[in-house]
């Protein structure tokens, strides 16, 4: 058997979904649930949005984090958490106005996207490292917004450097090289997301090869590619991410139920090609984290 691979699992995502899956976790006791249900199938690391619990549309605020992660914690699961700094870079045009913000835009001070990762020191938060169209809009992640919010994430979080296209992993190794960014950070390729990267064996080995040889990274596929990018991350030695976030569907027209159907899936993948699913303290020796 190779090495044990680090998964992943993106239990609810940010986008304005949940009332087309009602599989998808809404409340901060779901949210939380689908995580320590997903650490039970294999997950090493849960990757974490919160929404508003009446709505199901997503939310920034902190109470639910600070919620989720409570109820993570006093479950007795030993699972790594990872919180999203994403929410509050989406922007979305007027198309009849100057400078002017459409209903759905709401970027906010790089300060208020980093609130709820230094209050709750989570092993590790995600870093998105550049901007990138998305449906109506754009995310909006500009190198100075970039910095500000590196520059607020506690010393004992590790950092996940979210890669959407080529030139954010440019910009990821510049701001490494430069000390912006600790150089111990973990890269993740976000791959099929439309107008991003493609998901394609030749996009990720683009990527893999662009970084160091010891840096640690994994890959996921939105939608359809989501499996496919799985065994292309496994066989070109990187770690794998799945979850609600990223995909509905165990096969074609068959929806999963649940974030750990997906890891189920993930792991038998992985171990058709060798691979056993890393323990999370395996991960947390595998990239440095201090032990539960």
């Amino acid at each position: 058997m190779s090495e044990p691979v680090i998964l992943t699992c993106a239990v609810t995502g940010g986008d304005d979904v949940a009332s087309r899956y009602p599989q998808l976790p809404v409340t901060p006791a779901q949210i939380a649930q689908a995580s320590v249900e997903a650490a039970r199938a294999g997950a090493a690391i849960v990757h974490i949005h919160v929404r508003d619990p009446r709505t199901g549309k997503p939310s920034m605020a902190g109470e639910h984090y600070r919620e989720v992660v409570q109820r993570i914690r006093d479950s007795g699961s030993d699972v790594i958490i990872n919180l999203t700094t994403g929410p509050g870079a989406r922007y979305v045009p007027a198309l009849d106005q100057a400078n002017g913000a459409a209903p759905g835009s709401n970027v906010r001070p790089p300060l208020e996207r980093v609130n709820h990762v230094i209050e709750l020191l989570p092993e590790i938060c995600t870093l998105d490292m550049g901007s990138v169209n998305f449906g109506a809009g754009a995310l909006i992640n500009t190198a100075s917004q970039i910095a500000a919010i590196a520059a607020a994430i506690p010393a004992s979080v590790k950092i996940e450097l979210e890669i959407f296209d080529t030139g954010h992993l440019a910009l990821a190794r510049k701001m490494i090289e430069d000390g912006t960014i600790a150089a111990d950070s973990i890269f993740q390729f976000a791959l099929g997301i439309p107008w991003g990267a493609p998901a394609s064996t030749e996009t990720m080995l683009l990527l893999r090869n662009a970084i160091g040889r010891d840096a640690i990274w994994a890959a996921f596929g939105i939608g359809r590619h989501e499996f496919p990018m799985v065994a292309q991350s496994l066989l070109l030695g990187g770690q794998i991410r799945v979850g609600l976030e990223d995909n509905f569907y165990l096969d074609k027209g068959v929806q999963a139920q649940s974030n750990a159907q997906l890891v189920d899936k993930a792991a038998a993948i992985a171990a058709a090609l060798g691979h056993s699913l890393a323990t999370p303290a395996q991960a947390r020796r595998k990239l440095g984290l201090a032990a539960a």
